[in-house]
């Protein structure tokens, strides 16, 4: 795909389209490709942390540092597979999969009960104590059959969210 100021071939479409599962059609991946080049202000081929944060939105984001350490470095191709669990194609269980790599944080494929309360630290701040954090977190599991020791798994992730009715998704302008 060369440099980021060049622009997208027929092949590029088509090869990003395939990443990324057919969850973006080749005008929206046209978009985020025009999106990218403007959030790579050097044209290096790919989006720094700090480029990241020069979006508001992501910088307001309480999870913004643990989505950081995601995207951090992500090259065109991507950044477009790591936004398609946002697509309003992509099913239930690859949007529960991208939750799961952000409470994940150590990419070890398992979620323990101090990664979730990192993840509730990060969201909840000041507003509550670590004791209230831990109560609730422990009786929530409890709720849900597991407990302090208890490690979560993708597929007991997608059993707890599956039905939800989580919506995870963005709207992708196209021009």
């Amino acid at each position: 795909m060369g440099t980021a100021s060049s622009m997208l071939t027929q092949y590029d479409l088509e090869e990003v389209q395939l990443h990324c599962h057919n969850l973006f059609s080749q005008q929206e991946i046209v978009s985020l490709y025009q999106r990218f080049c403007q959030l790579d202000r050097n044209a290096k081929g790919f989006i720094s942390a700090d480029e990241f944060l020069s979006v508001p939105e992501f910088a307001m984001n309480p999870l913004s540092q643990r989505l950081l350490k995601m995207v951090d470095g992500l090259n065109f191709k991507d950044f477009v597979a790591f936004l398609s669990a946002f697509s309003a194609k992509a099913n239930m269980e690859q949007k529960i999969a991208l939750i799961f790599k952000v409470y994940d944080s150590d990419g070890n494929g398992k979620i323990s009960f101090n990664d979730i309360l990192e993840v509730l630290q990060d969201l909840s701040g000041v507003f509550m104590s670590n004791e209230q954090r831990e109560k609730v977190l422990i009786q929530v599991l409890k709720e849900a059959g597991y407990t302090r020791e208890s490690y979560l798994m993708l597929d007991d992730f997608i059993k707890v969210f599956g039905n939800s009715g989580l919506k995870l998704e963005v709207e992708v302008p196209v021009d």
